[in-house]
């Protein structure tokens, strides 16, 4: 069979167990076991099955996924957030959409101490939207910003999708959590950029408010009882890895340390919050392993049947330069991400680009980086963004979905504003790795 047959007859069948509502993860399981027995034959594709998960979950890269989203269930289930956006609000003084920007500082703040989006938009979408519409503010201005800041826990560490993309795309965990912290804060400039700007032009989105005066000791004295403490966190994941003093590993086993200790510095720690943060943890790690089991199986299906073969040299035979390629590559990877979850979207494409990448010489963490910023623009695209329904889930009830689409879209031009940047200068992102020891 013609290798693009064989790629067209997998995505075919991926795509209808999709349509039949079943989850991500099962879908990919029925894929690989279909595809093992049609090219490896029954009972040894059925074996390759068992060896393949086997040999993808016993990889020492995977053991900070569990450790990183143990880490954000403590962060969320000891309630430490409400004081920390309470001290960040005191020091916005009268900035232009200062309730915007503080959207963006917590959405930092969050991303720093969880890895994960989506409880950063239930916190900030329940707690600041309504405060913003209060105070005036539009729809593209309470809802735009939390939906931009909450992805990106997505681009700074320590993140959970950095260990999934790079655990897929084969790259190093520890220089992939290292590679996305500038391109991370850069998206968080470019959305206080457009705020402030916005504001400015039109004021009629944020109109200014009278802010009650707080005295410089009180907001020093919150910064270091509430915050400060979240710079120690952020050492111990990502400092001592850039320091070259511990493994991946390592840096989210003594942050969730650190996290769990600070959360009983604050006396927001007990049995019942820490049952539930594991059993949580439990669940989303299951579920997340069985998506990387069953994605090494499809990767080995696609080289096994001559499709990955087959389009790379088709690829390589094209008379085109190769950031041509790239570029291609993330159009595809933003066409799916409007219609699919970004797990989804992450074991569909990158088992399919790696040998091309490979192939073409290109840097593994550079391209990592640029997968998972484009699966930060699909948990905000629309029309099947997560991240847009849980957002409709908590705004006000007079809030409709053409609200919520139309407030994403200044954040994910500032999102593709990065990708441009990443791509035209990949020293953004392989910088701060190059300095590791």
């Amino acid at each position: 069979m013609a290798w693009y047959l064989v790629l067209l007859l997998l995505l075919g069948i991926f795509v209808i167990i999709m349509m039949t509502g079943l989850p991500i993860a099962f879908s990919f399981l029925v894929i690989s076991i279909v595809g093992s027995v049609l090219f490896f034959g029954g009972e040894p594709g059925l074996r390759q099955i068992t060896l393949n998960i086997y040999s993808s979950l016993s990889s020492f890269l995977l053991m900070p996924l569990p450790l990183f989203i143990l880490m954000g269930e403590v962060m969320f289930q000891s309630g430490l957030a409400p004081k920390m956006i309470e001290t960040l609000d005191k020091w916005m003084g009268k900035l232009p959409g200062r309730l915007g920007i503080l959207a963006v500082g917590a959405g930092v703040l969050f991303s720093m101490l969880t890895g994960a989006s989506m409880g950063s938009i239930a916190m900030l979408g329940s707690t600041l939207v309504p405060e913003m519409e209060k105070r005036g503010y539009k729809k593209p201005m309470s809802l735009g910003p939390i939906l931009g800041s909450s992805g990106l826990a997505v681009m700074i560490p320590p993140s959970t999708m950095a260990v999934f993309v790079g655990a897929v795309a084969q790259a190093s965990v520890g220089s992939l959590l290292v590679a996305i912290i500038i391109p991370g804060l850069m998206m968080a400039l470019f959305y206080g950029l457009y705020i402030i700007i916005r504001c400015i032009l039109q004021p009629s989105v944020a109109p200014p408010y009278e802010v009650a005066k707080t005295s410089l000791s009180e907001r020093l004295s919150d910064t270091v009882k509430y915050v400060l403490p979240i710079s120690i966190i952020v050492f111990l994941v990502v400092g001592v890895i850039l320091i070259g003093i511990a493994t991946p590993s390592e840096a989210a086993a003594t942050g969730t340390l650190g996290m769990i200790l600070l959360s009983a510095a604050y006396g927001r720690l007990s049995w019942k919050i820490m049952k539930k943060a594991v059993t949580d943890t439990v669940k989303i790690t299951g579920m997340m392993f069985l998506i990387i089991a069953s994605a090494t199986t499809y990767g080995q299906i696609l080289g096994a049947s001559g499709a990955t073969r087959g389009l790379t040299e088709f690829v390589i035979g094209l008379s085109v330069p190769p950031i041509v390629v790239i570029i291609g590559m993330m159009a595809v990877l933003l066409l799916f991400g409007m219609f699919m979850s970004p797990s989804a979207m992450v074991l569909i494409s990158v088992p399919v680009f790696l040998p091309i990448i490979q192939t073409l010489g290109f840097n593994r963490v550079w391209f990592a980086v640029l997968v998972m910023l484009c699966t930060e623009i699909a948990t905000t695209s629309p029309p099947f963004g997560s991240s847009l329904y849980i957002m409709k889930a908590v705004a006000p009830s007079d809030t409709t979905m053409g609200d919520v689409f139309k407030a994403a879209w200044p954040f994910i031009y500032c999102d593709l504003l990065v990708l441009v940047l990443l791509i035209a200068f990949p020293a953004i992102s392989l910088w701060l790795p190059s300095l590791m020891k």
